[in-house]
């Protein structure tokens, strides 16, 4: 699959999703956060699953901090419908928009290609990090808290240390 790719620094392409009601959801409902940030997301996929918690945990900290999670599901196939959304989202306790790409505009912009992988855009909606959210699907052997890391340098306004890392999961499923 040929995508397009955004680079550190590159600005946040514009975004036209569907909320699991249905409701259309742009940039710019989140205009008053400080930083974005997109997670590519899967129903099935195992890996995206073990992640779960961790985003909900990770919304929940940052959240009076300016941090808005969207996790984006851009999967085709029959796991990957709205209404198997509604009940990944319920099971799981999102505590975060599940938006569906269904024309996989956003996974090809940005370039990703599997679930979970993660974009992170500034106040500016500058792209500041792309990649994993740690280095271990089990969270008992994580030893680098990369999304945790990127946001607490943002909110600090303090340098980014690794700016792009090697996400890894399940490949996106594209439409042919």
């Amino acid at each position: 699959m040929s995508t397009v790719k955004v680079s550190i620094g590159d600005p946040m392409p514009s975004f036209k999703l569907k909320d699991l009601d249905g409701k259309e959801v742009t940039e710019a409902n989140f205009k008053d956060k400080k930083i974005l940030v997109i997670v590519f997301a899967s129903n099935k996929c195992p890996v995206y699953r073990d992640y779960e918690e961790r985003l909900v945990k990770i919304q929940k900290d940052y959240a009076d901090k300016g941090v808005q999670i969207l996790a984006v599901n851009s999967n085709a196939g029959n796991e990957e419908t709205v209404e198997k959304m509604k009940i990944k989202a319920k099971e799981a306790n999102y505590n975060f928009p599940y938006l569906k790409d269904e024309n996989q505009d956003l996974a090809k912009a940005l370039g990703a290609v599997c679930t979970p992988h993660v974009f992170v855009f500034d106040e500016n909606r500058k792209l500041r990090y792309q990649g994993r959210i740690d280095d271990n699907r089990n969270p008992t052997l994580v030893k680098t808290y990369d999304l945790r890391n990127v946001l607490d340098s943002l909110l600090n306004r303090k340098e980014i240390k690794e700016t792009v890392t090697r996400p890894f999961g399940c490949a996106i499923v594209w439409k042919y």
